[in-house]
């Protein structure tokens, strides 16, 4: 059984901090697309259009009759039948972490695999295969308990796997909001150490500003985004002690491109949304990264909130949908980068919210609370796309099987 995560202990400031190294590269492309399914959450593996045999690891044709592979859902129910523990090895990254078990499984799907190991599985065991995105981006299979079992998130080698909030300290950067305080309560419920909830204006008062501000573990800070020097002198104060940022800060007004638009309100939907998210980054990155891998309450990941209609632009809210197309441009740029470090770069895509600056739109909306269980599901499975709601699972559907014709549908 997994033994529970202890709280971690106050680093010496003498000691220096652990490089955040990353396990070794892709080397295919059809690894490649792989990882695009990680990134997704799906247990996905190769099937033969001629032979209709299953293979793993990915390849570019069927080993069996060299037929074309496409891409299918499979069972993830396994067996494992062997297992064995690493306790030297000649990669810099795993080397940092060892012991490190691995085992030979035998997928219900039909292949054989070489997969990581969850703790509390042994030889023999039944078990439930996930299909997880490393610390480097690379696509692996990691075999968990078919049920539930205790502290099953506390497993060290698991957590290289995630960004659990469990012990860390997380700047949300918008606690003006209902989502931003729905968040701050769903992190600490989830075991975060502390909340630094961002406020850009502390002389005036929002909403729930008494009530979460008084809760145990959160701890409010002055943050503008819009302003680079509120950033920077943020950053300097908590550089070093932010494990996760989630980004909740917004700009949405309604308005079309030549009618019903303000120009002021889309150039504050782009220095908040897009350019607010570039001060983030430059600002907290950097840090960050350096303490990729700083044992317990490592720096992890950085988590943005963005519309959905930043996929296919939304007539009525033209100005909001092209911030968001431009800040997942930007979080595309900057997973990049981070992947180089071990940081995390995950995007919760959201359909429109229940607020006052969607009244005019029908329902399903997306609920604050709703928004928060999904930050922590992302963060919890270290899922790099996430949807919440149900407009946000449609439309991405919808993308990913004809980019072309699910913008003409939002925009008729």
């Amino acid at each position: 059984m997994t033994e529970p995560l202890p709280t971690p202990k106050r680093k010496d400031p003498l000691k220096r901090s652990r490089l955040g190294l990353v396990p070794p590269g892709l080397r295919s492309r059809a690894a490649t697309e792989m990882a695009t399914y990680a990134a997704q959450g799906l247990f996905v593996l190769q099937s033969c259009d001629r032979c209709r045999s299953v293979t793993y690891p990915p390849r570019d044709r069927c080993p069996s009759c060299w037929g074309t592979l496409t891409w299918a859902d499979q069972d993830c129910g396994a067996r494992i039948e062997a297992v064995t523990t690493i306790r030297h090895s000649t990669d810099n990254f795993y080397r940092n972490h060892m012991p490190w078990r691995i085992g030979t499984v035998r997928l219900d799907a039909g292949p054989v695999a070489i997969v990581h190991l969850h703790g509390d599985v042994q030889q023999g065991d039944r078990v439930r295969m996930t299909l997880r995105l490393d610390r480097g981006g690379n696509p692996a299979l990691f075999a968990m308990p078919q049920e539930e079992t205790p502290n099953m998130q506390d497993d060290p080698q698991l957590r290289c796997f995630t960004a659990d909030p469990k012990h860390r300290r997380i700047l949300v950067t918008d606690g003006r909001t209902a989502i931003g305080q729905d968040i701050a309560r769903a992190l600490l419920k989830a075991g975060a150490q502390t909340v630094f909830l961002g406020d850009a204006d502390p002389m005036m008062r929002y909403p729930g500003k008494a009530e979460i501000e008084a809760q145990e573990g959160i701890e409010p800070v002055s943050l503008n985004l819009t302003d680079s020097g509120s950033v920077q002198e943020l950053a300097a104060q908590l550089g070093g002690r932010v494990d996760i940022v989630v980004n909740t800060a917004g700009f949405v007004r309604p308005g079309g491109v030549a009618f019903g638009a303000k120009l002021s309100n889309l150039q504050a939907a782009f220095d908040l949304g897009a350019v607010g998210l570039v001060r983030l980054a430059q600002g907290f990155a950097p840090a960050m990264s350096a303490r990729s891998d700083d044992g317990v309450n490592s720096a992890a990941a950085f988590l943005d909130i963005v519309s959905v209609s930043g996929l296919s632009g939304q007539s009525g809210y033209a100005g909001a949908a092209a911030s968001a197309a431009a800040r997942l441009s930007l979080l595309c740029g900057l997973r990049g980068e981070m992947q180089q470090t071990g940081i995390r770069v995950l995007s919760v895509l959201t359909g429109p919210v229940d607020d006052d600056w969607h009244q005019d739109l029908p329902q399903p909306k997306v609920a604050p609370v709703q928004l928060a269980r999904a930050v922590v599901h992302a963060l919890t499975e270290g899922q790099e796309i996430t949807c919440a709601g149900d407009v946000a699972k449609d439309l991405f559907a919808r993308w990913q099987a004809n980019p072309l014709l699910s913008i003409r549908e939002e925009n008729r």
